[in-house]
């Protein structure tokens, strides 16, 4: 009989015992290494390692005619789109799954630990047109691969490398007003300047983060040691790539108090080959005190590679284009929260200085108000500028009012109305005329982890749209 099992039966035997001989023994410590290590969830473990498991399927079904689109607001960082009707059914189908497997066992340095993440994506989008079907994938990676692979060994400093997503802080940056910002809107996850999910961040990486304790903590890395780029395209007139295609380095510092949150990235493009040609920085704040929420941010990234030689041009710019602008993103935003409504503002600016030379800015503010107990009224407006216009009139009005209602308590029902105006929106020939919309949701949470969805959009355009969504997830 293993030594183990005699252990475990005497610790059994000793928790059946009187109560004033079991007082006697004081704490008892579980010789699991999962226990040992303060590990939980579903968890497997051996003499030396315990295997966490987790993973997730979500599903998301849409229907409609909702493909073709046109612009309503234009900036450096892309488009806010509307629906237009193209008299086709359009709907897409995809489902997501994601399973992790992560290994611990303890050393002399800290945790050590082996993470694999595999993921399955399965997307299927329908056009119905008059020529026929066409299906792609909507430019998304499609079936089963390895998303995170990657070994780790430490405590307050943690040593990582393998494939990974990135250490790079990117938060703290996101308006608080129900509508948002039309420039941070283009950007991925909401806030200023740098998009969070491209490609010259993460993939292969080495990075060591420590917690310097009293809420400050270090972080450096290399990443992006595999050579990927969001702008792989070479441009056929010159031959030339992206000078951040190879490497990326990156450190960050941060703060989080019980009052404050504030973080400072610096990220340093195509280290491999020893010239640093593109730079970027970003930094973001968030206070909390009593009542009052405020929040700023601000990035800068030098010297930003475009390739408009296969898009249909950005801000004026031709296809066929390649060249590289400055680009300076600034946000600030308040709330505030009392008895029985919410109030909000935020203000951001884009500055954009090389092929092009331009300033962007916005402005948004929301007032929540509470009706009863679980229904509340959103009145949001928000605004943009777009300062690449010579006449400087190309601007953007959105208005809208909102209804959230909790049915039950597993049920909860949200409606909205609104309307796009401006001389974006009525100069674009697509559109021509002011944009009037509306749109429902229920939205089901019974446990368990799982949640589903159902909404439907319609606006003045003759453009519609359903979307079913179920998710769970374990661990």
């Amino acid at each position: 009989m293993k030594l183990k099992s005699l252990i475990l039966g005497s610790v059994a035997a000793a928790g059946l015992s009187t109560a004033g001989f079991a007082a006697d023994l004081g704490v008892l410590t579980s010789l699991d290494v999962c226990d040992t290590l303060g590990l939980s969830g579903l968890t497997i473990s051996s003499d030396t390692n315990c295997l966490q498991i987790s993973g997730g399927v979500s599903y998301e079904f849409n229907w409609g005619d909702f493909r073709s689109e046109a612009a309503v607001a234009s900036t450096f960082d892309g488009t806010r789109n509307i629906s237009i009707d193209d008299g086709s059914n359009d709907w897409n189908s995809k489902v997501e799954a994601w399973l992790q497997f992560v290994g611990t066992a303890p050393s002399d340095f800290g945790p050590a630990k082996a993470v694999i993440k595999i993921k399955e994506v399965d997307f299927t989008r329908v056009n119905n047109t008059a020529a026929g079907y066409s299906v792609d994938n909507d430019g998304e990676r499609q079936g089963l691969y390895i998303d995170e692979a990657y070994v780790s060994v430490g405590d307050s400093t943690v040593l990582m490398a393998g494939k990974k997503g990135s250490i790079a802080n990117l938060g703290d940056d996101a308006p608080f007003n129900t509508l948002g910002l039309f420039n941070s809107d283009a950007i991925d996850g909401k806030g200023v300047g740098i998009d969070g999910d491209t490609t010259y961040l993460g993939g292969h990486v080495i990075q060591v983060v420590s917690d310097l304790g009293n809420g400050i903590s270090v972080q450096a890395a290399l990443e992006n040691l595999n050579g990927d780029s969001l702008f792989q395209n070479v441009n056929t007139n010159t031959g030339e790539n992206a000078p951040f295609t190879n490497g990326t380095l990156v450190g960050v510092v941060g703060y989080a108090g019980e009052a404050i949150t504030a973080h400072v990235t610096g990220m340093a493009f195509g280290v491999l080959d020893g010239t640093v040609e593109s730079w970027a920085i970003h930094a973001g704040a968030t206070g909390t005190f009593d009542a009052f929420k405020v929040r700023g941010a601000i990035a800068y990234w030098d010297n930003v590679k475009f390739n408009e030689q296969f898009a249909g041009g950005r801000k004026g710019i031709p296809a066929g284009t390649f060249g590289d602008q400055n680009v300076l993103n600034a946000l600030l935003s308040v709330e505030g929260s009392f008895d029985l409504f919410k109030i909000a503002l935020s203000g951001e600016v884009a500055n954009v200085t090389g092929f092009t030379s331009y300033t962007d800015y916005g402005f948004g503010g929301s007032v929540g108000v509470g009706v009863t107990e679980g229904v509340s009224i959103n009145l949001a407006a928000r605004y943009f500028q777009n300062g690449f216009v010579a006449d400087a009139t190309d601007d953007t009005f959105q208005i809208a009012a909102q209804l959230v209602a909790d049915l039950t308590e597993t049920i909860k029902a949200t409606g909205e109305i609104g309307g796009y105006f401006g001389d974006a929106v009525t100069n674009n020939p697509a559109i021509g005329e002011n944009v009037y919309y509306g749109s429902a949701e229920l939205a089901w949470a019974p446990g368990g982890g799982f949640t589903s969805s159902l909404k439907g959009e319609v606006n003045s355009e003759s453009a519609y749209k359903v979307t079913f969504k179920a998710a769970k997830s374990f661990n």
